[in-house]
């Protein structure tokens, strides 16, 4: 059985070759070790041409949103916190049309940590700038503290993970509004939500945190399998 080809948003950044600095397409190798060990071939997707977004998705079986650089405020209409950062417009830009055109085109899609955000704000939500501000504490994004997630066991990423995950996942962001069609699947404990979905999709799933960084085995518990496995293996199966 052939491997179905799933595209990995990717980012600019200057890498080093010897002695020289250019600026290069980076994605975290995590990424793609996740697809092929689910069965998939993973391609990395530059940001770089919205023209060939139309191509991508009539070439591709699936995509995963990756995580980053929070989003740009202006993307949903809000103002810039200067804490978050410079956005980078265009990986936003075209983000965002890949998230549309396959929503568009009912292809699998996985959104991580900032890849969940974008699918959000694709369907017209809105996040919340600056989660510390809002909760007035930092416990969302304490480096290493682990994150105790409640999932629904009814929705694909229950289906995936389980019902309950434990994964280090700091971010400064969080979804506020949520976009047409997509329903609230796991939170925190402060019920601040960490995964999405999108209702009557063959899969539009997206998680708070980076499974691909635990397919090793993964600390879900409940019902389902481990929270990287299961999910790039979820995202798989509704690729082919």
């Amino acid at each position: 059985m052939s491997r179905p080809l799933i595209g990995v948003s990717a980012y600019f950044e200057a890498a080093r070759w010897d002695d020289y600095v250019r600026e290069a397409v980076l994605s975290p190798p995590s990424y793609a070790r996740a697809i092929e060990r689910a069965g998939g071939a993973p391609v990395v997707l530059p940001p770089i041409n919205g023209h060939a977004i139309a191509d991508y998705v009539r070439g591709l079986s699936g995509i995963v949103l990756t995580g980053g650089t929070e989003v740009g405020a202006a993307t949903y209409g809000d103002e810039q916190d200067p804490r978050a950062g410079e956005p980078q417009p265009h990986r936003d830009r075209f983000e965002l049309a890949l998230a549309r055109a396959a929503v568009q085109a009912d292809l699998p899609v996985l959104g991580i940590a900032r890849g969940m955000h974008v699918l959000n704000v694709a369907q017209g939500g809105s996040l919340i700038p600056w989660l510390p501000e809002m909760l007035e504490n930092e416990r969302h994004n304490e480096p290493g503290v682990p994150h105790r997630i409640q999932v629904s066991v009814s929705s694909k990423l229950g289906k995936a993970v389980g019902d309950r995950v434990e994964a280090v996942a700091p971010h400064t962001q969080s979804v506020r509004r949520l976009g047409a069609g997509l329903l609230a699947v796991a939170w925190a404990d402060d019920q601040i939500v960490e995964g999405i979905e999108l209702q009557g999709h063959r899969f539009g799933v997206g998680v708070q945190w980076h499974p691909e960084r635990e397919t090793g085995g993964g600390t879900g518990g409940g019902t389902g399998g481990g929270t990287g496995g299961g999910l790039f293996d979820a995202l798989v199966e509704a690729a082919r």
